[in-house]
């Protein structure tokens, strides 16, 4: 009786402890890693200890499965024997089949399912003890380590794999709600300012309203006055040499000096200030940096060349994040219209990118910023006004063309994606 009260403590502490080592596995690999550096940030000792633990993951876990394994071994070689010398071959099986299913069970099954639902709580309570094992198996985990690269190879950091698994889990936790996706939008968004260049959120050159320096006062009133954006290029001779930029609330200080008199005598050198070029290839996350340091809200952009293609303003980049933000200025023009045949009408200028965030579609932009630049690319000619044309399962129609642009199309989704706008 002893020496069984003796064996089955011994064989209950190797269990508690496979159950530890199990436990604490899934709860530091399952662990929020944002929960825990704002708890670092609080002044939280275990969650630092955790940070740190999660810095060089691979040792952590080498340590764990060491421990786990040799505590394993140890119980099976234990209870196999005990059965040797105290049982016949039949009482042999039985306590090797007990042994597995007692393990699997309660080492295993229960003590990771607990923690991956307690992840947080339990990776605090285990951190320090966690922290003293991996120091003293180091040696262990140092040849362990070693071999496998040798074996493996050495790790390759894969940033786009990183890149899409968060996109993943911000999908995963928005939810269904009509707030929540709206956030996993916005978030996502954020991910591409790293991939995305200015090019494809521009206004182009052709939407671009800009005045001639040498145009009469007049002119100049009546743009600026029906214009509905405050800053304005200025150019000299070609509208590839801009000049300096207007801004309407400069021109109407200046009308206010004079009593709007002597309106005649308007100097435009005076009102404008210098433009601020940015290359068509800027990153929006750098170009975001760019206005902030600069105080800058708006950019003149121009291609390798130094040729005019466009302008960015600090609200185009903010609304690749949040989506439109109209004001009680802005003429608001989708550019499409949904047709009761389910088609859809768009302008040559509507860009993709805002087609495939709006209808949910993947058309790719690579190689064209707009639907008419996508037909132009995929046709290899310059269509005429009836031509059809099947890509991506999309069917389009050319409807207007003004010179060599492709003004109006009509557009058919043949795939059943959603054409809600």
């Amino acid at each position: 009786m002893p020496e069984t009260f003796v064996f089955i403590s011994i064989i209950i502490i190797l269990i508690i402890l496979s159950a530890f080592f199990s436990s604490s596995e899934t709860a530091l690999t399952a662990v929020s890693e944002a929960r825990i550096h704002e708890l670092a940030l609080q002044g939280s000792k275990r969650a630092v200890i955790i940070e740190k633990i999660l810095i060089k993951k691979e040792k952590m876990i080498s340590s764990l499965l060491i421990g786990n394994n040799l505590v394993n071994v140890i119980a099976s070689v234990y209870s196999t024997s005990f059965a040797i010398n105290y049982f016949a071959d039949f009482g042999l099986i039985f306590v090797t089949i007990l042994m597995t299913v007692i393990l699997v069970i309660f080492a295993e099954v229960i003590p990771k399912t607990y923690a991956f639902s307690h992840a947080d709580k339990l990776a605090l309570t285990v951190a320090p003890m966690i922290n003293i094992i991996i120091f003293v198996l180091t040696p262990a985990t140092i040849i362990t380590e070693r071999l496998a690269k040798f074996v493996t190879g050495p790790r390759i950091e894969d940033e786009e794999a990183k890149t899409e698994e968060l996109r993943g889990m911000i999908r995963l936790h928005a939810g269904n709600e009509i707030k929540a996706k709206e956030r996993g939008k916005m978030m996502s968004s954020m991910l591409d300012m790293d991939a995305v260049t200015i090019e494809a959120v521009m206004t182009h050159r052709g939407a671009v309203t800009m005045i001639d320096s040498k145009s009469p006062p007049e002119l100049i009133f009546k743009v600026a006055g029906e214009s509905p954006f405050t800053r304005l290029p200025i150019y000299s001779g070609s509208p590839d040499n801009i000049i300096g930029i207007l801004h309407a609330k400069e021109l109407f200080r200046s009308l206010r000096r004079r009593n709007f008199k002597n309106l005649d005598t308007i100097n435009l050198s005076e009102l404008m200030i210098q433009p601020y070029f940015a290359p068509e290839t800027t990153l929006l996350f750098d170009q975001l940096e760019i206005f902030r340091a600069r105080r800058e809200h708006f950019a003149v952009v121009v291609d390798e060349y130094g040729d005019f293609r466009g302008i960015v303003t600090l609200e185009d980049i903010l609304e690749e994040i949040v989506g439109d933000i109209d004001d009680e200025t802005d003429i608001h023009v989708k550019g499409v219209k949904l047709q009761p045949d389910g088609s859809l009408i768009t302008d040559g200028s509507v860009t993709i990118r805002d087609l495939n965030r709006s209808l949910g579609w993947t058309l790719p932009d690579e190689n064209a910023n707009t639907i008419a630049g996508l037909i132009l690319h995929e046709s290899k000619t310059i269509p005429e006004p009836g031509q059809e044309f099947r890509f991506f399962e999309i069917r389009f129609r050319v409807l207007q063309k003004k010179g060599n642009y492709i003004s109006q199309l009509r557009l058919w989704n043949e795939i059943g994606i959603n054409t809600e706008l």
